[in-house]
């Protein structure tokens, strides 16, 4: 059954690696690759991890009406196609998008079947240790920290499911569950409410 998948979760929470094992044991996912304007990490690779573009390609992208949702992070443009989107909706795929709140509340709004999943570190102090292990500086690490707060309020108030990631094996088992069974549980509870 078709569906968009919106994880979002504040930096250091182990996202990338969660969304790799997502692909081995759900491998009917079709994992979007967002557009971004910042540069390339060492590992990274154009067209696989991100579509790294120039700012002024990603401005006139937003203008010519490109993108579902985009969003300004630490300063960089971040967008998912519109295109992208239909093409495998229509396909009947399961769609997964890692993308930050912002663009996660644009995809609700235009998107209101999506399933909204937020990762939360255990805590603070492991998402700095995770920030740390990244190689992020001192200044970064502290504004990635205080934009986290943000983000986990939102996680809380708008997000259909919460997940605090204490152990990324066990945490890909759980997502998988929740994305394989979402509209069955889904429909099951909306049966019971109906019923009660």
């Amino acid at each position: 059954m078709a569906m968009i998948v919106v994880l979002s979760a504040p930096s250091g929470t182990g996202k990338t690696t969660l969304v790799n094992i997502l692909r081995e044991i759900v491998p009917e996912l079709v994992v979007s690759v967002s557009y971004t304007t910042r540069k390339p990490r060492q590992d990274e690779r154009n067209g696989i991890d991100y579509h790294f573009i120039s700012r002024r390609a990603f401005k006139a992208l937003i203008r010519r009406g490109f993108f579902a949702e985009w969003a300004c992070v630490y300063g960089n443009y971040y967008g998912t196609s519109k295109s992208f989107l239909e093409k495998n909706l229509s396909a009947g795929n399961k769609i997964l998008l890692t993308i930050d709140t912002q663009g996660g509340l644009q995809i609700k709004n235009a998107y209101p079947d999506a399933l909204l999943i937020g990762i939360l570190p255990p805590s603070q102090k492991e998402q700095g240790r995770r920030l740390a292990r990244r190689g992020e500086n001192t200044k970064e690490m502290e504004k990635r920290l205080q934009e986290s707060a943000r983000e986990r309020r939102m996680l809380r108030m708008h997000y259909h499911i919460r997940v605090v990631n204490k152990n990324i094996a066990a945490t890909a088992k759980r997502l998988a569950h929740i994305i394989k069974n979402w509209h069955r549980d889904a429909e099951k509870n909306q049966s019971k409410e109906r019923s009660d």
